[in-house]
């Protein structure tokens, strides 16, 4: 990036990742481009997260209070046996008091619309459209655009999911980087007022998950299910998808049938794997990746956190040497890896407490759960009290 005009940066998706890095990109003076394949703000009402470092990304965007009167109202976990019947609980509020957290939930179109809101302003957004070929050279990257008349930029950001198209156009095929580990999630919206307004009620059978969360009073279902490698997966065949739903959770009791007689009416069922992307580098020339499509490692809501955090620290370390790309690129994924690369190590134990694999796990987990603020709480307290080492340089 040399000359003295704003760089041109182009940010492929317009979800969390992108928004974000839209905004902070405009903050620092670049010029950002948003193309984001879906015809409008994406309309997912599943919950995500914003706690540790994301928080930070947000209050510096002036969002947090936003977020904060968005939230969803859950202060609970209920796990049901097949009756219905409770048999474990987690106070998710005492369990988030305990271990010192600020974090808020919200829906995916929820954080998404806000973010958007919070960029729009300083950054082009072209809606409907993808990209489908990028050449690149010492000075900028040549893009085509499905719909778009071709353009050049100085540097390109895939932000465009687990499946991205720009990760394939510059880096190579999804089977390359995405590893598939063992699960699979489907959601959709009931369109019916929730049993609890405040808990999240989780039926177990073994290998299988399925829940009932609520969402401003209304009802979102979640099934999450151990299963292999389905064969041609196919991340738009909503028949695929219900059918393997069907095939998995016939003979589950509980409210599973109604949920899967749901499932087979609907048209809004989002569904995908359980992935891992792992890449050597996120990174070649001009082109790098941001959010699931440079590192998809979220089970349980940690992705949305991991790509607001990840979306400012790109945007810091280009603004930092706007001239040298290379080195703020390279310095972007040294910090952020070090966020991204312990949780992509978690998901087993993730699935372990919310998908038990066999009855004796799931009984294990009911009963483990009356105890976790509890060993939140002394968590807590032990690092309050380890011994602090003091800063370089300090007396002793």
């Amino acid at each position: 990036m040399t000359g003295t005009t704003s760089p041109t940066v182009l940010i492929s998706g317009a979800g969390v990742a992108g928004t974000t890095l839209a905004h902070w990109l405009a903050r620092h003076g670049f010029r950002p481009t948003v193309v984001e394949r879906a015809p409008g703000l994406r309309s997912s009402g599943n919950p995500v997260d914003v706690r540790g470092p994301a928080i930070a990304v947000a209050e510096g965007m002036g969002v947090m209070p936003r977020l904060r009167e968005a939230a969803t109202s859950v202060g609970a976990l209920s796990f049901v046996d097949a009756a219905g019947r409770r048999v474990g609980h987690v106070n998710m509020r005492a369990l988030q008091r305990a271990a010192g957290s600020g974090e808020v939930e919200v829906t995916r179109s929820d954080l998404a619309r806000i973010l958007m809101e919070a960029s729009s302003d300083s950054a082009e957004i072209l809606f409907g459209d993808t990209i489908t070929a990028l050449h690149q050279d010492a000075h900028g990257v040549d893009v085509t655009f499905e719909k778009a008349a071709p353009r050049r930029f100085d540097l390109v950001v895939g932000a465009d999911g687990l499946h991205s198209t720009t990760r394939r156009l510059a880096f190579g095929p999804e089977e390359r980087f995405v590893e598939h580990m063992g699960l699979y999630v489907a959601t959709l919206p009931l369109n019916a007022p929730a049993d609890s307004p405040t808990d999240v009620v989780i039926h177990n059978a073994p290998g299988r998950m399925a829940s009932i969360h609520p969402v401003h009073g209304q009802a979102l279902a979640a099934l999450i299910f151990r299963h292999p490698g389905i064969p041609d997966f196919r991340p738009r065949d909503l028949d695929q998808h219900k059918e393997a739903l069907a095939d998995t959770y016939r003979d589950d009791g509980w409210r599973v049938p109604e949920l899967l007689d749901r499932a087979r009416a609907t048209d809004d069922l989002w569904f995908d794997s359980v992935s891992r992307v792992r890449i050597d580098r996120w990174s070649d020339g001009r082109i790098t990746l941001l959010g699931d499509a440079a590192s998809s490692v979220s089970l349980f809501g940690d992705g949305s956190t991991l790509a607001m955090a990840g979306a400012r620290t790109l945007a810091d370390e280009l603004a930092a040497t706007p001239t040298d790309h290379r080195s703020a690129l390279a310095r972007y994924e040294a910090r952020h890896r070090t966020l991204v690369d312990p949780r992509q190590n978690n998901v087993a134990s993730a699935a372990a407490l919310m998908v038990p694999a066999t009855s004796a796990g799931i009984a294990l987990r009911n009963t483990a759960s009356r105890l976790w603020p509890l060993a939140a709480a002394g968590t807590r307290l032990r690092r309050a009290m380890a011994p602090r080492k003091p800063p370089l340089g300090a007396a002793r």
